[in-house]
């Protein structure tokens, strides 16, 4: 039932986020068009109301009244259609909504409004609007690489908006490349991003995420059970209030996060190397904020790595495998920490994850490692371990503070963790 209830708070809390939020969805005129009805029923079951603004040629490919039977609101595409408010549709649709949407962005529409030009209700709402504004472009590849079109998107980025695609793949032209639009998740996400406060806008965060593999032999290798979730939750948080973010993650079956730096690794050696050459990389410009360690990163690795598969012999007799200690990432990263300065220093956050009395070895833990918080679980405890969605952690840090967090979902513990680092700025 705990588990239940935590999810349902989960959910809940994307609900009150979009409860009531007023979307105005600019639909142009390509053949993804019919997919922008997934995008409607998306942010309508979050909670949010959807208004469509379609162009003539967007009506050619859906019709306004499935706009309207889709969203629950009358669809709007005439610039000179009196209607209630004496024919300024544009101004009150382009103030009232809270994110004005345009998918599928088409290469004709995206030179108007890179131009300014408003000669249809579409592109005068646009002009008109002051506020957040996502562009999801969707075209032919050609179309999107043309000189012309990356100008425009430049001139577009350059005046504020924000662009969420396109993706690369299969093209209903039957052309492979980049120009189909984004999926539905991810613009989900991108206009839930729009809408976040940036508290950390100009923030870099490095984060580390899943397990490690140390390979055996060509066939098998020794891991654990992370899934990386809890630290895909936080990087999420992260990327919501506005920082930059450099995920450094084991093999893990997650979708890559949406205006992340992915960097996929396999061994812990690979991961000490890809976290130790980040450093390197920020520390003469000290653009690195916070280090966040979530990765259950293997402590041993073999000795000997067989090329070829190790054969089970008929005489059954035990194997034995010789182990040697690998890397301690968050150790070297505590000694780089602390020759520096207080003020230059990035806030490192290590995790613990324990089998009893976890509160106990977390403190162990902080005494010999030099981090500025540590959280802590015990992975015995219901709801709290591997390939779950939920958490149940207590909150360390140098000077004695222990904070311990009820259970709830990994998406509520990385967002709780991330307002606690950034207290600490």
């Amino acid at each position: 039932m705990d588990n239940i209830d935590t999810k349902l708070s989960s959910l809940g809390c994307t609900l009150q986020f979009w409860h009531k939020k007023k979307i105005s969805l600019v639909v142009g005129g390509g053949i993804a068009a019919y997919r922008v009805l997934d995008l409607i029923r998306g942010l309508k079951a979050q909670g949010a109301e959807v208004t469509v603004i379609g162009t003539e040629a967007a009506t050619r490919f859906v019709t306004p009244l499935t706009f309207h039977a889709i969203s629950g609101h009358p669809f709007y595409g005439d610039l000179f259609h009196p209607g209630e408010e004496g024919g300024m549709d544009h101004i009150r649709l382009a103030r009232e909504a809270d994110l004005v949407i345009v998918a599928p962005a088409t290469a004709d529409l995206m030179a108007k409004m890179a131009h300014g030009l408003a000669n249809d209700l579409a592109t005068a709402m646009i002009l008109a609007r002051r506020g957040p504004l996502l562009v999801a472009p969707a075209m032919n590849v050609a179309m999107w690489e043309h000189p012309a079109t990356q100008r425009n998107v430049e001139r577009l980025k350059g005046d504020g908006l924000v662009f969420c695609g396109p993706e690369a793949g299969a093209l209903a032209c039957g052309e492979e490349g980049m120009g189909r639009l984004a999926g539905v998740d991810t613009i989900l996400e991108a206009a839930r991003r729009c809408l976040e406060d940036k508290t950390l806008a100009g923030k870099h965060f490095l984060l580390t995420a899943g397990p490690t593999r140390e390979e055996l032999d060509p066939v098998r290798y020794l891991s654990n059970h992370s899934s990386g979730k809890m630290g895909w939750a936080i990087a999420q948080a992260a990327l919501r209030a506005g920082a930059q973010v450099t995920l450094v993650h084991g093999p893990v079956h997650l979708p890559p996060l949406w205006g992340a730096k992915m960097v996929p690794v396999t061994s812990a050696c690979d991961m000490f190397a890809a976290v130790m050459d980040c450093w390197e990389t920020c520390q003469p410009s000290r653009s690195l904020d916070a280090i966040i360690l979530t990765a259950a990163v293997a402590d041993f690795r073999p000795v000997v790595r067989s090329s070829e598969k190790i054969k089970k012999t008929s005489s059954m007799t035990p194997m034995n495998i010789e182990l040697e200690a690998n890397p301690d990432i968050l150790l070297e990263l505590g000694r780089r920490h602390g020759a520096m300065e207080n003020h230059q220093r990035p806030i490192l956050v290590g995790f613990a994850a324990e089998t009893g009395r976890a509160v106990e070895r977390g403190r162990e833990k902080l005494a010999r490692k030099p981090c500025d918080l540590l959280v802590v679980n015990d992975l015995m405890e219901e709801g709290a371990g591997f390939m779950v969605d939920t958490n149940r952690v207590t909150l360390l840090d140098r000077d004695g503070l222990e904070e311990t967090w009820p259970l709830m979902s990994k998406d509520a513990v990385g967002a709780r963790l991330v307002e606690a680092v950034a207290a600490r700025f």
